[in-house]
């Protein structure tokens, strides 16, 4: 069975953190999971969390690959800037990573991104 790669979204990282919500793409023995860096820093940045959410976080994020800045994300992040000044900071980094990496991306928030004309979206 060939592997599937994709980019997830914060939003989808809570929902099945939280709830469950997504099993079919994280637990799929085909599915090669990334996330951006700035996933880690919302999921780990989040008011009140406490040691043990914290410890879970980072144990969920180990199954996964974390696509680290580049020189490369950098300067797409600045033109994805510069080009859709209404693309919010997190979510042009987001895209830079998924657009450098040939990878689509998944998210909940498919509003955000649909702007982004050369990026693949999957979700609602």
């Amino acid at each position: 069975m060939a592997k599937v790669s994709f980019l997830v979204d914060t939003d989808v990282v809570i929902d099945y953190l939280n709830s469950g919500q997504f099993t079919e793409l994280f637990d799929a023995p085909n599915h090669v999971v990334y996330y951006s860096l700035i996933t880690k820093k919302e999921l780990l940045a989040k008011s009140g969390l406490r040691e043990r959410e914290r410890e879970a976080i980072l144990l969920e994020l180990s199954r996964w690959r974390m696509i680290p800045l580049s020189e490369k994300i950098t300067v797409r992040f600045s033109e994805l800037r510069r080009q859709y000044p209404s693309l919010g900071k997190a979510d042009a980094l987001i895209a830079a990573t998924a657009l450098v990496k040939h990878l689509p991306l998944v998210t909940r928030n498919k509003k955000h991104f649909r702007i982004v004309s050369e990026l693949t979206v999957f979700g609602g």
